[in-house]
């Protein structure tokens, strides 16, 4: 009893202290050429695939854009377009709030295993991330990097605490340590303490180990959906 009320205690001084984040300008300047570098040579690369994967969501679902666009909450709160491919229908955003109270995940995430509004390729293309793509031309305008914390929206940060807040102090990343990890198999505070512990131990080996797992996982997927 003695031990559990020592850890709660622990956790809820965590809870409370404020993140270092490593901003020496070395790691910043490696880590933005390699943003540069990879998102250019990937979107040159993958090229062919974007062509049939635009194919595919069109002959699917004609309705609708190939790429969606959502508002995301980026560094320092300043909010961005975050691209994707279109792996659901096209009035998702309208049908939400209709299944809101079936929401699978712990805490200010919405996810939901077998979502109604996704079609057939959007289930192939969200198992695999091949819905994630797009997001390296945010990396190439400077409003994501290749990794750090997932970009929240703006429904979800109006209920942040300060603690939370702290995910903001960083560009926000296509993959990062949840990405990698537990993605949908932990909850929202388990994914901020993953977020918050990357952000005190960052640098550019940590980046590169963490993009070496993104490309196992898009080969053998985790737990996305």
């Amino acid at each position: 009893m003695e031990a559990s009320r020592t850890e709660a205690i622990q956790h809820r001084s965590r809870k409370q202290e404020k993140v270092t984040v490593n901003d020496s300008k070395g790691y910043l300047f490696a880590k933005r050429t390699l943003d540069i570098a990879a998102a250019t040579a990937g979107l040159i690369m993958l090229s062919p695939l974007f062509f049939i994967l635009a194919i595919l969501i069109k002959w699917e679902d004609p309705k609708g854009p190939v790429i969606f666009k959502q508002v995301r909450v980026g560094k320092d709160g300043k909010e961005f377009y975050m691209y994707k491919f279109r792996s659901m229908v096209n009035n998702a955003e309208d049908l939400l709030k209709d299944l809101l109270d079936k929401n699978e995940v712990s805490g200010l995430m919405f996810k939901m295993k077998d979502d109604p509004r996704v079609t057939k390729v959007g289930k192939f293309i969200r198992r695999t991330s091949l819905d994630e793509l797009p997001q390296l031309v945010n990396v190439l305008k400077g409003e994501m990097s290749l990794v750090g914390p997932r970009p929240p929206l703006p429904r979800e940060v109006a209920d942040y605490n300060t603690y939370h807040k702290q995910r903001l102090l960083v560009k926000p990343g296509c993959t990062g340590v949840w990405q990698v990890s537990a993605r949908n198999n932990v909850g929202f505070e388990e994914m901020v303490e993953m977020d918050i512990n990357y952000l005190k131990d960052r640098g550019f080996l940590l980046d590169i180990k963490i993009i070496l797992k993104t490309v196992v996982v898009l080969i053998k997927p985790n737990g996305a959906y």
